[in-house]
C-alpha cells in the first residue's frame, strides 16, 4: 500500500530529503509551517525578515541553517537560499504594511526588479520575486504545503445548526469574490444584503473594527482567495486574533472559502469559536454550500 503524501499541495516529484527554506513573516503561520515540516522529517531552513519574524522561531535554528535579511533585500535573499542549499522555498506570514511603504530597504536587485514592473502591488511584486527564486534553481512551493489539516473545510465547522440566513451568506460570498477579483482585498462584512465594510491593504482586523461603528446585529464576515491566487504567497489566514476582532465587533458568523483559508491552530480555534458563540462556515463557490446542513432557522 502506497504511503500517504506529505501534503496534497506539494509537487509530485517533491524530494523529502532536500531542504525547504521558509521565508518567514510575522506571527504564528511561519511557526506552524516549520513545526509541520520538521514533523514530516523534511530538512528545513529559515530566512527571517528583520523586525518581522518571531525571535523564538529564529533561535530554534542553528546558525548554519538560518539567515536574517531586511525586507526588500532580494539579492541577499537569493544569496541566503544558495548558502543554505535550499532545493525548495516557501513564503509564509504577513509583512507589516508600513514596512512596504516607509521602511523598505531595497538592494540593487530589488531596485532593478521594481523598475521593471508596470504595476506595483503584492501580486506583481511577489510574482516577480518568485521568478527570481526559481531562476536560481529553487522550486517555489504552495504556501499551504504541509498545513492541509489547518485549512477551512466544507459546512458548519463549529457544529450545530446554522443561525445566519443562507441568502445573506450567499450575498456576502458574491461580494467577497468580486472584491477579490478586483484585487482590492480578500474579505467583506455584510448585513442583510448590504456591504458594510471591505478589506483593502489595511488587513482583516482593521476592516472588522470599521464594521463595528454601526453597532448593529446579524453581521457576516466572508473571507476568500483571489480569483487568480498565486499559490506561492498571500493565502488568507484566520486566527485567534481575527476571532477576537469578530467578537469585539459583534460579528457572530464567518464564511471561509474551503481549502483557501488557513485556520491557525484549527482545533483550538473551533473550540474557542464555539465558546464565544461564533459560527464558522466553509463554502465552495462552485456548489451549493448549504447542501446537507440541518434545517436552518432565520436569524
Amino acid at each position: 500500500m502506497a504511503e500517504a503524501p506529505l501534503s496534497r499541495f506539494l509537487p509530485e516529484d517533491f524530494d523529502p530529503s532536500q531542504p525547504v527554506a521558509v521565508i518567514a513573516g510575522q506571527r504564528e503561520y511561519p511557526l506552524l509551517v516549520v513545526e509541520a515540516i520538521r514533523a514530516a522529517g523534511v530538512p528545513v531552513r529559515l530566512i527571517a525578515l528583520q523586525g518581522e519574524t518571531r525571535e523564538d522561531l529564529f533561535e530554534s535554528f542553528p546558525e548554519s541553517e538560518r539567515a536574517r535579511i531586511k525586507v526588500g533585500q532580494i539579492g541577499h535573499m537569493l544569496k541566503a537560499l544558495k548558502r543554505l542549499e535550499a532545493r525548495y522555498a516557501m513564503f509564509v506570514g504577513q509583512v507589516s504594511p508600513g514596512k512596504l511603504f516607509r521602511d523598505l530597504t531595497p538592494d540593487l536587485k530589488a531596485l532593478a526588479l521594481l523598475a521593471s514592473l508596470k504595476e506595483r502591488n503584492a501580486h506583481t511584486i511577489f510574482g516577480a520575486i518568485s521568478r527570481e527564486i526559481q531562476d536560481i534553481g529553487v522550486v517555489m512551493l504552495d504556501a499551504r504545503a504541509f498545513l492541509d489539516h489547518q485549512l477551512s473545510t466544507e459546512g458548519l465547522m463549529t457544529r450545530g445548526k446554522l443561525k445566519a440566513r443562507p441568502e445573506h451568506i450567499e450575498f456576502g460570498i458574491r461580494m467577497a469574490k468580486e472584491v477579490a477579483r478586483l484585487d482590492i482585498g480578500q474579505g467583506v462584512v455584510v448585513r442583510k444584503g448590504t456591504v458594510l465594510a471591505v478589506e483593502a491593504f489595511e488587513g482583516t482586523d482593521d476592516m472588522l473594527s470599521r464594521a463595528n461603528k454601526y453597532k448593529t446585529d446579524q453581521l457576516i464576515f466572508v473571507k476568500c482567495a483571489k480569483h487568480d491566487q498565486n499559490p506561492h504567497f498571500d493565502w488568507p489566514v484566520f486566527g485567534e486574533k481575527t476571532l477576537q476582532s469578530m467578537q469585539a465587533s459583534g460579528i457572530s458568523t464567518a464564511a471561509l472559502e474551503v481549502d483557501q483559508v488557513l485556520m491557525l491552530h484549527k482545533d483550538n480555534l473551533l473550540e474557542k469559536a464555539r465558546k464565544l458563540g461564533i459560527e464558522l462556515f466553509g463554502f465552495s463557490p462552485d456548489k451549493n454550500p448549504f447542501d446537507g446542513l440541518p434545517g436552518n432557522s432565520p436569524s
